[in-house]
């Protein structure tokens, strides 16, 4: 699975502001309610889901990277965004350190393979120094995408 198959390129954000877990999934669902990839109506029913998602363990992985994620019955398409922190958030990592790349996942309970197959792919990426450096100095939405997709195409060895 490739970065293009689920990252909505209209809901990247290279300036959150939001400086708490809360307030930064918030945040990241809120872009994808602008990007119209999920509904009004189910705005805070998709947030809950996150942060129950949360309660279990955080998604803050360690080295300044978090994945938050969560399947809701709404979705029909998995579909995620990317966002970069440059003051840092904390969202209580494995490692303590403060998160500054955070991809945010929403998938349709019914493909389980497709939410595996995209953190799979997420996680495989952010194992690369290279990329993870890279992907903090993109100043625009634009500059994350073009990443990605040299990702997609493979230009980063795993």
């Amino acid at each position: 699975m490739k970065f293009s198959d689920f990252i909505c390129r209209e809901a990247i954000r290279t300036t959150l502001e939001a400086d708490a877990k809360q307030s930064v999934i918030r945040a990241m669902a809120n872009s994808l309610l602008e990007a119209k990839k999920i509904e009004t109506g189910d705005f805070e029913g998709i947030i809950e889901a996150i942060l129950k998602r949360e309660e279990l363990g955080s998604t803050g992985i360690g080295r300044g990277v978090a994945v938050p994620h969560t399947k809701h019955p709404s979705i029909e398409k998995l579909v995620g965004t990317v966002a970069i922190s440059g003051g840092g958030v904390d969202f209580e990592s494995l490692d303590g350190e403060k998160v500054h790349l955070l991809f945010l996942l929403v998938s349709p309970p019914d493909r389980p393979g497709d939410h595996l197959r995209a953190l799979e792919n997420i996680s495989r990426q952010l194992r690369d120094e290279m990329f993870c450096r890279l992907l903090k100095q993109c100043k625009t939405p634009d500059e994350v995408w073009q990443l990605l997709m040299e990702a997609d195409n493979n230009q980063f060895p795993s």
